[in-house]
C-alpha cells in the first residue's frame, strides 16, 4: 500500500473512529429504562429560589440547604454578581439580588467575602430599584420589599371567560402555570420575615423609604400603559377595601387549577416556576409540609431528573429534557446508520419513547377543541403542556425508521397518526408552529406591569415550524401540501435581509438558519433559489478561523453579534447540517473544516461545551422576532440579558455533532481524502 493510501485510510478512520466513539458513549449513558438525559444548566436563581421558598415553607433541611448554598457560591463571577449564561459580558441583577437574600436567608453575615462582592456590585449597578417583577415578590415574600410596590396579580383573572382578551389561556403555557399561584401570594400578601440579623438593611444605603414601585404614572393618559397603570393602582389599593366580591371564589378555584395540574412527579408544568409558587401558595392556603400534594411536590426535588450533586454541591434544574434528549440522540444514531432493528440501545430507545406519547387533553384543548391528542412532551413528565417541537423531531425518527423495521410497525404507525393530526390542529393562523400553543400571540398581555420577567406569549418560530416541515416531508407530504405551502410562506416571510433566521429556542440565527435549511431540502424545495443561497452564504461567511461556528447569546440583543462568538461543538454541528442540506459542493471546503473542527475536539468519546446554546427566553416580552434597531420591541436588558433565560443542554454538544459527522459520511461518500482534509 503507498504511503498516500495510508494516509487517505488513517484520515477516514478518524472520522469513523469519532462516530464509533460518541456511539459507545451514548451506549454507556443511557439510562437504565432506555433515554438519555443531560443536565439542564440555567442560572443560579434556581437554587436561591429554593432556599427562599425553604424559609418561607420553614422546611429546614441541613443537607440540601448546604448543597444550595455551595451551588451558589461556585458560580458567583470574580466581580460579585451572577449571571444568566457562561461568560456573560457582565452579572444580571436579578440574579445577584436572589442570589444575595438566598445567602442571608442561609445566615450569613453582610461581611462575608462573597455578600459583600456581591453587594457592591448591586449598588454599584442601580440598586434594588432596577429588579424585575419576580424578584421583588420573593424579597415581599421574605419581609425585604413592600407588597404595596409590586404590580398587582388579581386571582380574579381565573374567572375570566375563554373569549376575554386578558384570560389565563391568552398567556404562554408556562405564564400561566406560573400566574395562578402567584395570583394567590399576589392577593394575599404573606410575609415571612427574616431573623432580625438576617435583615438587608445595607441594600437600603437610602433607607427603605427610597425604594419606588415598578410603574411610574405615564404621560400619555390616552394609552394603553396609563390604562394599566390606574388599573394597578386600584387593585393595590383593592387588597385594603373591607370587602372583595368574588375574591374567595376566585382564590379556590385557583387553587382547584393548581391542584388539578400537578404533574405524576409532584412538580407543576415541567418547569421550576410553578413548582416552587404552586407549593407556597397552597402552603400559605393551610396545606401542611404532610399533606400529600406538597408532600409530592416537595419530594420532587429528590427525583434524578429534577436534581443532582456536584460533589458537595446540589443543583435544581430549571426543567428535564429527557424526551428531548432522547429523540435527538436518536436521529443521531440513525444518521450513522445504526441498524434499528439490531442495536439493543435504539430498541430500548424507542419502547420509552413510544410510552412517553401523551394521550391526554392538556390546555392546549382550550383553543383546539375538536383535536385527539398525540403529543410528545419535552419533560419526564408534562401532560398537560406537550410540545410540537419535540412531537416533530419524535415523528422524523419514527418516519425514519419506519421503512426499514422489521418488527410490528402497528405502534409506529398509529403514534405517528395520532402525532401527525395533533401537529395539524395547532398549526396557527399565520402558517408557522408555536412550542405549546396555537395562535399565542395577543399583545395585549404583554402590557401588564406583572408582565416584565421574559416571555409571556408563545408565538409561532421559524425553528418548530422547520422541524415540522421536515416531519411531514418524511411522511410523504411535498411542496403542493397546502399546510407547507402556508408554512414556507411564513418562513419566507420571518427571513432576515441578510438571509439568516432568527432562533427562537436555540441561540440564534445559526440555529435558526440551519434548522430552514434542512427542512427546505426535506421537502424537495429547489435549493438554488436565491432566498436559499443568501442563507448558506450566511452560514458559510460566519466560519470561525478554527473551523467551528459560534455564536454568544448576546446576539439576542446586539444584531452585530449575529452568528459570531467563539466556536461550540453544537454551533459547529448545526452550520454543517445546514450547508449539507443545500447540496452545494462549492461548500465543500468549509465542511471539511468544520468536520475536522469536531474531529480534533472529541475527547473521550463526547465533547466539551461550557457555552449556553439553548435559549429559554430570549427578553424580548413577546418572544417573537425583533430586528433591535431601537423600535423598542424589547423588555428593559442590554447584552447581560436580565430579562432572558438561556440554557447549556449538556447533551447538545454531542448529540448534533454526531449528526453531523454521519451526515458528512454519506455526504461525501465514505471515501477519499474528501471526507476530511
Amino acid at each position: 500500500m503507498t504511503t498516500m493510501a495510508c494516509k487517505t485510510l488513517s484520515r477516514i478512520n478518524v472520522v469513523d473512529r469519532c462516530i464509533n466513539d460518541a456511539i459507545e458513549w451514548l451506549e454507556a449513558h443511557q439510562k437504565p429504562d432506555g433515554y438519555w438525559m443531560g443536565w439542564l444548566e440555567s442560572n443560579s436563581c434556581m437554587e436561591a429560589e429554593w432556599l427562599l421558598a425553604f424559609h418561607f415553607m420553614g422546611i429546614d433541611d441541613k443537607e440540601k440547604k448546604h448543597g444550595l448554598v455551595n451551588t451558589i457560591l461556585k458560580s458567583q463571577r470574580p466581580d460579585g454578581s451572577w449571571q444568566v449564561y457562561y461568560n456573560a459580558p457582565q452579572g444580571d441583577i436579578n440574579t445577584t439580588v436572589e442570589c444575595y437574600a438566598a445567602l442571608r436567608c442561609a445566615g450569613f453575615p453582610p461581611e462575608h467575602e462573597a455578600l459583600r462582592k456581591a453587594r457592591k456590585w448591586i449598588l454599584d449597578h442601580g440598586g434594588l430599584n432596577n429588579v424585575r417583577v419576580f424578584t421583588q415578590y420573593w424579597l415581599a415574600l421574605i419581609g425585604e420589599w413592600p407588597w404595596k410596590a409590586t404590580p398587582a396579580l388579581p386571582p380574579e383573572i381565573i374567572l375570566l371567560p375563554n373569549w376575554s382578551p386578558f384570560n389565563i389561556y391568552e398567556f404562554a403555557s408556562w405564564a400561566r402555570a406560573t400566574m395562578v399561584p402567584l395570583a394567590i401570594l399576589s392577593a394575599r400578601r404573606p410575609v415571612r420575615p427574616l431573623p432580625p440579623e438576617a435583615r438587608m438593611d445595607e441594600l437600603f444605603p437610602n433607607g427603605r423609604d427610597a425604594i419606588k414601585p415598578i410603574l411610574t404614572r405615564p404621560k400619555n393618559f390616552l394609552s394603553w400603559d396609563s390604562l394599566f397603570y390606574w388599573v394597578d393602582r386600584l387593585l393595590n389599593k383593592y387588597v385594603n377595601f373591607p370587602f372583595h366580591p368574588g375574591r374567595e371564589a376566585a382564590i379556590r378555584l385557583c387553587i382547584e387549577w393548581i391542584i388539578r395540574h400537578q404533574e405524576s412527579d409532584g412538580a407543576w408544568g415541567g418547569i421550576q416556576p410553578p413548582w416552587v409558587y404552586g407549593l407556597m401558595a397552597l402552603y400559605n392556603e393551610g396545606y401542611g409540609l404532610d399533606h400529600p400534594v406538597i408532600k409530592s411536590g416537595l419530594n420532587a426535588i429528590e427525583a434524578s431528573h429534577w436534581s443532582y450533586w456536584e460533589g458537595d454541591a446540589l443543583h435544581i434544574q430549571a426543567s428535564n429534557s429527557p424526551v428531548w434528549d432522547t429523540v435527538l440522540s436518536m436521529l443521531a444514531l440513525i444518521d450513522c446508520d445504526i441498524d434499528v432493528n439490531s442495536s439493543g440501545m435504539f430498541q430500548k430507545a424507542l419502547k420509552w419513547l413510544l410510552d412517553q406519547q401523551v394521550l391526554e387533553y392538556g390546555d392546549w384543548r382550550v383553543k383546539v377543541p375538536n383535536v385527539e391528542p398525540g403529543g410528545w412532551a419535552f419533560e419526564m413528565a408534562n401532560k398537560y403542556y406537550p410540545d410540537v417541537d419535540d412531537t416533530a423531531v419524535a415523528m422524523i425518527v419514527l418516519a425514519r425508521i419506519l421503512p426499514k423495521f422489521r418488527g410490528s410497525a402497528k405502534p409506529l404507525v398509529w403514534a405517528l397518526k395520532r402525532a401527525e393530526n395533533w401537529v395539524y390542529g395547532l398549526q396557527s393562523s399565520n402558517g408557522g408552529w408555536a412550542a405549546f400553543d396555537k395562535d399565542n400571540t395577543n399583545r395585549l398581555v404583554t402590557k401588564i406591569p406583572f408582565c416584565d420577567f421574559g416571555e409571556t406569549l408563545d408565538p409561532p418560530s421559524v425553528d418548530v415550524t422547520a422541524h415540522v416541515i421536515e416531519a411531514l416531508a418524511y411522511l410523504g407530504k411535498s411542496l403542493k401540501t397546502k399546510m407547507v405551502r402556508k408554512a414556507i410562506k411564513y418562513i419566507r416571510s420571518e427571513q432576515e435581509e441578510d438571509g439568516s433566521w432568527f432562533g427562537r429556542w436555540g441561540v440564534n440565527y445559526i440555529y435558526g438558519t440551519s434548522a430552514v435549511l434542512q427542512a427546505l431540502n426535506a421537502i424537495g424545495e429547489n435549493m438554488s433559489q436565491p432566498y436559499v443561497k443568501k442563507a448558506a452564504l450566511w452560514l458559510a461567511r460566519h466560519q470561525n478561523k478554527d473551523g467551528g461556528w459560534g455564536e454568544t447569546p448576546a446576539s439576542y440583543m446586539d444584531y452585530n453579534l449575529r452568528g459570531r462568538g467563539e466556536s461550540t461543538p453544537s454551533q459547529t454541528a448545526w452550520a454543517l447540517l445546514g450547508l449539507m442540506a443545500t447540496n452545494d459542493r462549492s461548500f465543500d471546503e468549509a465542511i471539511r473544516k468544520g468536520i475536522a473542527f469536531l474531529v480534533t475536539r472529541q475527547k473521550d468519546g463526547t465533547w466539551d461545551e461550557p457555552q449556553y446554546t439553548g435559549t429559554g427566553f430570549p427578553g424580548y416580552g413577546h418572544g417573537s422576532r425583533t430586528k433591535l434597531q431601537g423600535n423598542g420591541e424589547t423588555l428593559a436588558q442590554g447584552v447581560e440579558l436580565c430579562r432572558g433565560f438561556m440554557i447549556n443542554y449538556n447533551m447538545y454538544r454531542h448529540y448534533f455533532p454526531l449528526m453531523a459527522l454521519g451526515r458528512a459520511r454519506k455526504y461525501f461518500g465514505g471515501s477519499g481524502t474528501s471526507l476530511l482534509f
